[in-house]
Order: structure tokens, then C-alpha cells, then sequence
């Protein structure tokens, strides 16, 4: 069988895996419910820099917290609060320090938004096995990615929001783009230096969704992108190469009511600087979680729907 043929019988599998049909049986949705969930979360944005000539790895830890976080939802409107209790041997070494994060994730359709926004503030430099404090050393850094989900059948949501209930196993292709802005702030006794970078990136993704013995799932996946990154410092712009990969798994129970997992995600833009230093970019995001969902009053329900028939958002 020939090249041309192989991709043939490819991409035909493909679409035949993305049609639309009987997507009932494999996504069951709640839009009559109110979803209560409380998480343990631990999120960060670290660097490692690499010297191209040395060799040698200076990596920039922040002095990180761990949440207990609340939320409720209700359609797409969702609310969170968060508490970094000091009874977690973590948050006891976070004096001076500072982080504030947002995670936030939205659905149009088959479309996919991403925010995520974090500032830190306090961080260690670690090198050869040595922890030296930066408290005066921080970041803020604004972006996320909006993606496409080409199969219908497969949930975002069920691994997510948990606002659906993926009942079949189904995977998607999901092509993203990514932007990042990254503002890097030293403070010193009589001074003070900024340097701006931007992160732009492009690339396919795959995830699947595995159900066992319908109500336990293991969702995986992937995304390779590559792009580039400007960097302003002291009035000097320069750019580079950029590699992105983002990996996420998760593990989770769900039925009608009742739902608990876990969710890890990872993303790391390199830059590719080779002329002077590589410096790689981590953003990790665990959370253990427990939900429930209860019926809405139907008042709520009757108007999301009239607003939804209104805006032809159904």
C-alpha cells in the first residue's frame, strides 16, 4: 500500500471518530444542576537557566503555597475561594512571601479558552545543591491558549470543570495557540530592573478520555508547539526559538451526583537561546478534589435557558 494510501485510510478513520452522532451516549451534561467542589491545590511558575557555555543549571524555585479552594457552578458561572492554611508544612516558610493565582477556563462551543494569571513574589535560586533566598525577586505573568476540540464525543469538561460526565471512552484532536507575557521584577536597596518576555506558540494536541466500567476515568494527553519568545531588558530586544510541551493526566471518579480526582498538568516553554543562555520556563498545576451536584431551583434554571434561547448560545 502506497503513502497516498496509508494517509487516506488515516485521515478517513479520523473523521469517521468525529462525527457528531449519538453524542448523548458518550457526554452526559448538567445544566439543571449546581456543582459544589472542594479542591487541595498546588500551583507555580518556576525557570531554569541554563549557561550555554558552562553548562551549568541555576534553577529558580518560588517559595510556593498549597490551597484549600471552594467552588460552586452553575452553567458557565463559576465561583472559587481559596485559603492557604498554615497547618501544611509548605506554607510555613512563605514569610515575606507572596503569590496570587487564577486559573480560569471557558467554553464556546467547541472552543476553548485558557487564562491563567500568576504573581509571585519570594523565590530560592538553587545551584549545585545550594539554596540561596531571593525574597526581593519577583513575577507576573498573564496569558493562556485558546484551542480547538474537533470531537464532540470527547469531554474537556468531564476532566475540568467536572460539569460533565464523559460515559464512553473518546479522544479529540486539539490544535492550540499560546500567548504568554512574563515580567521579571529585582528589587534592591536603591534600584529597581524589569525585563518584559513574550511567548507566542502554535502546535497539534491529542487527548483521550479512557472510561472504566463507566463512572472511573483516566484522562492523558499532549500538546508540541513551537514558536517565539521576545525579551526587552535594559532596552535591548532580543529573540529566540521557542519549544513548547504541555502534558496532562487525570484521574477521577463520577456518577450523577458524587464525584473525587486528580488532576496534573504541566507545561514548559524553552527558549532557545544559544548565543548567550537557555532558559526554561515551568508552569505546574495538582489538585485533589472532592464534588457534589444538586438540583438547581428551577427559577434558575428557566432563566439560564431563556438567556441562552435569546443569545443563541444553545
Amino acid at each position: 500500500m502506497g503513502l497516498k494510501n496509508i494517509l487516506s485510510c488515516i485521515f478517513l478513520l479520523y473523521g469517521l471518530s468525529c462525527l457528531p452522532q449519538d453524542v448523548e451516549d458518550y457526554v452526559r451534561t448538567f445544566p439543571e444542576k449546581i456543582t459544589a467542589r472542594i479542591g487541595l491545590t498546588n500551583t507555580s511558575n518556576s525557570f531554569e537557566l541554563t549557561d550555554i557555555e558552562t553548562g551549568q543549571i541555576l534553577d529558580v524555585v518560588p517559595n510556593d503555597k498549597t490551597y484549600l479552594g471552594l467552588s460552586l457552578l452553575f452553567r458557565s458561572i463559576e465561583v472559587d475561594l481559596g485559603y492557604a492554611p498554615n497547618f501544611f508544612s509548605e506554607n510555613r516558610d512563605n514569610k515575606g512571601s507572596k503569590l496570587f493565582t487564577l486559573n480560569f477556563r471557558m467554553f464556546l462551543g467547541q472552543w476553548m479558552q485558557t487564562l491563567d494569571f500568576y504573581n509571585q513574589k519570594g523565590f530560592f535560586a538553587s545551584i549545585e545543591n545550594e539554596n540561596i533566598p531571593l525574597p526581593e525577586l519577583g513575577t507576573l505573568k498573564i496569558g493562556g491558549s485558546t484551542s480547538y476540540i474537533f470531537n464532540k464525543r470527547f469531554s474537556f469538561r468531564a476532566v475540568g470543570f467536572q460539569n460533565e460526565w464523559q460515559k464512553k471512552s473518546a479522544g479529540s484532536f486539539i490544535p492550540s495557540f499560546t500567548f504568554y507575557y512574563t515580567r521579571f521584577r529585582l528589587e534592591e536597596t536603591d534600584s529597581q530592573s524589569n525585563d518584559h518576555s513574550y511567548d507566542i506558540a502554535v502546535g497539534p494536541g491529542y487527548y483521550y478520555n479512557l472510561v472504566i466500567g463507566r463512572h472511573f476515568l483516566i484522562g492523558a494527553g499532549g500538546t508540541l508547539g513551537v514558536g517565539a519568545n521576545f525579551t526587552r531588558s535594559e532596552g535591548e530586544t532580543t529573540s529566540s526559538a521557542l519549544y513548547q510541551v504541555v502534558l496532562r493526566t487525570a484521574i477521577g471518579y463520577n456518577s450523577e451526583h458524587f464525584f473525587m480526582g486528580i488532576n496534573l498538568n504541566a507545561q514548559v516553554l524553552d527558549h532557545n537561546d544559544e548565543a548567550t543562555a537557555r532558559l526554561a520556563d515551568f508552569i505546574s498545576f495538582g489538585e485533589f478534589y472532592l464534588g457534589y451536584r444538586f438540583n438547581a431551583p428551577k427559577k434558575w434554571v428557566q432563566k439560564a435557558d431563556d438567556f441562552n434561547k435569546k443569545y443563541g448560545l444553545d
